[in-house]
Parts: C-alpha cells; sequence; structure tokens
C-alpha cells in the first residue's frame, strides 16, 4: 500500500471520470483503486491522458486517462477517423484493422472498427490475429487510406496499444502524424466519440489477403535452387504465443522447406504469454524452450517471433558447437551481406539499388554498402523512417532491404514495415545457402566479419516508470546535453550528433544536421563518436518507460581462429564504456 500524495490537477481528473457518462463498471474499479490505499496507482493511471505519439497509443490496461481502455482507444480513434475524412473529402474512404493476441485486442479492435463505421468509413477487418506486417500489405492491397493494428509490440502481458498507418502501407510520419494527434486532441468528451457501429460498413477478410501476401514473400527467394537442395534442413520455430503461429509455417512451407518444428508449448496464441516473463526475442529467456528442442532436435536453426510478428529472433550453432542466440544487428547484417552478395553474383546490381538502417544499427552495414557500391541511407529509429526512404526514392531506386538493432528487417518493399514473416523466410533461405557450402549460419557470420571487420554492439536499456521515472530519463539528456563528455573510456570525442537540435558538432565546428527528407527530423537522441571508433547513442524509448544506450566498436578479425579473442576484447571494450558513462 502506498500514501504518495494525489496533486489537485490529478484529482480533479478522478471526479471527471467518477461524474462524468463513464460506465459502471469503470467507476467501480476507479473507487476500488481509491480505498485500496494505492495512491501510486491512481496517480500513474490518471495524472495525465495517455499520448496518442506519432505513431499511435501504447499503454497499460485499466481505468484511467493514462491507460489503454474503451475510452482512451474510442477518443484516439475518433480523432483519427475526422483526420481520415477531412484529408480524403469526397472519396469512398476505406481502413484495413488487425490485431494480435494480447488482452482485450479482439475487443479493441472490433471498438476500433465500430468507431470507423459509425464515421462512414469502410472497414477491413482481419476476422482473427494476423501479423503486423500483414496489415501493412493489406493496406496496399485493398487500396486503403490507412490502417491499425492493434498491438503492444514485446511489451509485457499488461500492456495493449496500436499503431497507425497511412495509405502507402506506413506508419504515419510527417505531417500526418502531427495533424493526427491535433485531432486526436480536439476530442475532449466521450459524448464526442460514436461508438455505435455500422455493421454494414464493416467486411471481415483474411485468405484473400493472407494468399497474395504468401506469394510475394516467395518472390524474395534469390536462390530457390539452394532452397530445393536444402529443403529437409531442420528448423525449429517458435511464435511466443503470438500471431507468428498465423504466417510462418505457411511460408516456410510456401518456399520449400518441409522439416519445420514448432514449439507446441508456445504455439497457442495467449495474450498472458504464460511460458515467458516476457514475449521479446530479443530476450534469451524467451527463446529457452525452442534452444531446448534445437538441441534435442540437432537443429541447424531456430526462429522466434514477438506478439505481433514484425520482429525476429534468431539462433544457430556457433564453432564450439553450442546454439547461441544472434543479435539484432548480426542478424541485420548478415541478411544484406547475403542479399548484396546474391545480387551481385546475379549481375542484378544496376547502380541504382539502395539499402536503408536506423542511426543506431550497426555501422557494419554501411561499411559492406560501401564496399560493394550500394548506397545505405540512416534513418531515425523506427521503420517508418525506413518506409519514407523508400517512398521518397520510388521508381527512381529499388529498395533491396533494411533493418535495424531491435530484430526488426525488411525484404523487398511489398510491406513497408518490419516483416518477421519475410524475414523469417530469408533467415532459412541464407542458412540454407550457408548449409550448402558446408557451412553454420554462425561459420557465414564470421567470414562476414574477415571480409568486413568485427563489429560487435553493447546495449544498456534502463527502464524508469511512471511520472518520476519519465522526469529521470528526460533529466539524463538534459545532463548530458549541458556539460556533454570530453572523452570515453580513454579515447577522445571528436563528434557530436544531437537529432534534437538538428546539429553536428565536430573540430570546433557545429553544423545543422539535414531535415525534413530521407528519415530526419527532430528526435530526442544524441550520439558521441570517438577518435578510436566507438559509437555511443543515447534515445529514450517512445513507447516505453526505458531509455537506451547503444554502444559500438570493432576490430578486425583476420581469421575466424582469432573470433574469441577478438570478442573477448570488443566485449571488454563496451564494458569499459558503460562503466565509464555510469549508465545505470
Amino acid at each position: 500500500m502506498t500514501t504518495a500524495s494525489i496533486d489537485a490537477t490529478t484529482q480533479t481528473e478522478i471526479d471527471r471520470w467518477l461524474d462524468g457518462s463513464y460506465d459502471a463498471n469503470t467507476k467501480t474499479a476507479i473507487r476500488q483503486l481509491q480505498d485500496s490505499g494505492n495512491t501510486t496507482e491512481l496517480i500513474d493511471s490518471f495524472y495525465r491522458s495517455l499520448e496518442f505519439g506519432t505513431g499511435g497509443l501504447r499503454g497499460v490496461i485499466g481505468v484511467g486517462s493514462n491507460r489503454m481502455n474503451r475510452y482512451t482507444v474510442g477518443a484516439a480513434t475518433q480523432g483519427l477517423a475526422n483526420y481520415i475524412n477531412a484529408a480524403f473529402p469526397g472519396e469512398d474512404v476505406s481502413v484495413a484493422i488487425a490485431h494480435d493476441s494480447r488482452r482485450m485486442s479482439p475487443e479493441f479492435a472490433r471498438l476500433v472498427a465500430d468507431i470507423f463505421s459509425a464515421n462512414h468509413i469502410k472497414v477491413y477487418l482481419f476476422s482473427s490475429l494476423r501479423p503486423t506486417p500483414e496489415l501493412s500489405f493489406a493496406i496496399r492491397q485493398l487500396g486503403c487510406q490507412s490502417g491499425i493494428v492493434v498491438t503492444a509490440s514485446h511489451n509485457p502481458p499488461e500492456y495493449n496499444g496500436y499503431k497507425v498507418y497511412w495509405n502507402d502501407g506506413a506508419q504515419v510520419v510527417a505531417p500526418h502524424d502531427k495533424n493526427i494527434i491535433d485531432e486526436v486532441e480536439k476530442v475532449t468528451s466521450i459524448e464526442d466519440i460514436k461508438f455505435e457501429g455500422n455493421p454494414d460498413k464493416i467486411k471481415l477478410i483474411d485468405e484473400e489477403v493472407d494468399a497474395p501476401y504468401i506469394e510475394r514473400i516467395k518472390t524474395n527467394a534469390v536462390n530457390p535452387d539452394v532452397i530445393a537442395r536444402q529443403a529437409g534442413m531442420k528448423i525449429v520455430y517458435t511464435p511466443i504465443h503470438g500471431t507468428g503461429i498465423t504466417l510462418v509455417p505457411r511460408a516456410l512451407d510456401a518456399l520449400g522447406f518441409t522439416n519445420v518444428s514448432i514449439v507446441e508449448a508456445q504455439a497457442t496464441p495467449d495474450g498472458n504469454f504464460p511460458t515467458v516473463k516476457s514475449p521479446n526475442p530479443e530476450e534469451r529467456a524467451a527463446m529457452q524452450l525452442a534452444l531446448d528442442q534445437a538441441l534435442t532436435q540437432n537443429a541447424d536453426l531456430v526462429l522466434a517471433t514477438d506478439p505481433d510478428a514484425d520482429r525476429v529472433g534468431a539462433g544457430a550453432r556457433n564453432h564450439h558447437g553450442e546454439f547461441e542466440l544472434l543479435n539484432g544487428n548480426q542478424m541485420a547484417s548478415l541478411i544484406i551481406f547475403y542479399l548484396l552478395r546474391a545480387w551481385r553474383d546475379a549481375d542484378k546490381l544496376t547502380g541504382k539499388e539502395f539499402i536503408a538502417k536506423t542511426i543506431v544499427t550497426t555501422d557494419l552495414i554501411d561499411r559492406m554498402c560501401e564496399r560493394a557500391g550500394v548506397p545505405c541511407y540512416n534513418t531515425l529509429t523506427g521503420f517508418k523512417y525506413i518506409a519514407q526512404v523508400i517512398r521518397e526514392l520510388e521508381g527512381q531506386q529499388q529498395f533491396i532491404a533494411g533493418g535495424e538493432e531491435s530484430y526488426g528487417y525488411l525484404i523487398g518493399d511489398f510491406v513497408r514495415d518490419k516483416d518477421a514473416i519475410a524475414s523469417c523466410a530469408m533467415i532459412a533461405e541464407l542458412t540454407a545457402y550457408a548449409k550448402d557450402q558446408g557451412l553454420s549460419l554462425f561459420d557465414l557470420l564470421m567470414e562476414m566479419y574477415q571480409e568486413n571487420g568485427f563489429y560487435y554492439e553493447g546495449l544498456v536499456s534502463l527502464t524508469k516508470k511512471g511520472k518520476s521515472g519519465s522526469e529521470e530519463i528526460q533529466q539524463m539528456m538534459a545532463d548530458f546535453r549541458a556539460n556533454p563528455p570530453k572523452q570515453i573510456a580513454g579515447s577522445e570525442v571528436i563528434r557530436i550528433d544531437d537529432y534534437k537540435a538538428l546539429t553536428r558538432t565536430e573540430n570546433g565546428q557545429t553544423n545543422a544536421i539535414e531535415a525534413g527528407k530521407m528519415g530526419i527530423e527532430s528526435s530526442n537522441v544524441l550520439q558521441f563518436f570517438t577518435a578510436d571508433g566507438t559509437k555511443i547513442s543515447a534515445r529514450p524509448s517512445g513507447t516505453e518507460p526505458k531509455i537506451k544506450f547503444y554502444v559500438s566498436v570493432n576490430e578486425p578479425l583476420n581469421s575466424k581462429d582469432e573470433f574469441d579473442a577478438v570478442y573477448a576484447t570488443l566485449k571488454e571494450k563496451v564494458q569499459r564504456v558503460i562503466d565509464d558513462m555510469n549508465l545505470k
């Protein structure tokens, strides 16, 4: 029980909900919080309105203005509906809606569909849970003006949310993101929300989108002969109780892989994620059942997708015969290493192709692209910015692939968001490519490092919950700006990029970072570059109560025999940076 003091503004909001036209169950839940004396929870639930950010909503499920519930979701959707109708006057407007396996996801998806339909917008609603990338595909396939996927991605079970997409199948960017927020903020009363849906405006969809989506994934394959020769390669897959079960096995089968084993304990969609603490493939614990199964079955590859199947984790045997998980930087690099080689071997590189990644993703990708003569565009964190680059270059240059360190990858441009379904298919193909040469996936990784340098990245993610946590994160960033380090781990800081101010300081000179195109705009990110090639990025998360620090170091790798020694050196170097910057 807590005894925190409730400020006047928060109390006014609590009273507004208790006195307003909210349903009886909502009011009862608020009074239970009051009666329990849990004022900290009460404050967190009401001290602000749940922010409709540039990507949509995300928050803890519960009562209150700062929680995911019928009223906050309803207000956000009404504002979005108002904006869509204003943006496409006189048109027959339609939206697509999908949802994942989380608690309240089907209910929120139906609520959103009802509100859109009540606002004279046609709705294509998936009949059951589907992956986020398929929603992106559906928007383009069905000619929709917008779309919603109800998900909180890999957040803990108490969260839900939704992402907003525009007519190109990408998450909204400027000017639509800010304009939508303005419309949402105009919805100040629940009486403004049109909750009563129009069933005639809602059409259920499934196979008419599933089938063409799988067919497009098949077109990504660059070595079908290799897949045919290695069709029996052993793959273990887990959806971690999420939407991946609907299409990952089907995609692998469509490519020709015949020996895919599912982790049955995690095959059933379940928003409580009963077998894991967090359904995040970045964490080894979430993939442990799959790794155990792979060890028993002597598998070649382990794959795991997060609840909405836009991100994928992978593992393979290392040179010691142990299963090792490849992180997001490693897998993004491997995918691009393989595709650049395959496109070169097939004489498909014409000088008009490009790669895209985020500024916190490994610079190994930049190095490989430079060697291949293929431009690599760096964007802010978030696939909506990679999609923005694809849109801006459409008809001029061809997108090969893109990736970000947080386990999100995209191959081809028929989807405009990170795509774990297509990525699972590509990772299986490149594993088959390695196996066809008598190599493991990990052998291919070491080969990539030998050719381009051994890049290693460390991540420190600090969780700071609630109002006080948010304030602490903001203070950390303010301190770094007011007193930037002059050296880090014994190496001089020679450059600072501040994406909030959009400035680059180098050699005593401060110049502007160009914004407004190619995935760059003002964002609360700081990057420090040192004389020895180390890069440190500081970025508060836009979707979670976290601040993340990305540390990148590199050394040459002259032979595979030196891998362990160089790896140990790089890990020690990352730890020196973490200790020196007191990242805890």
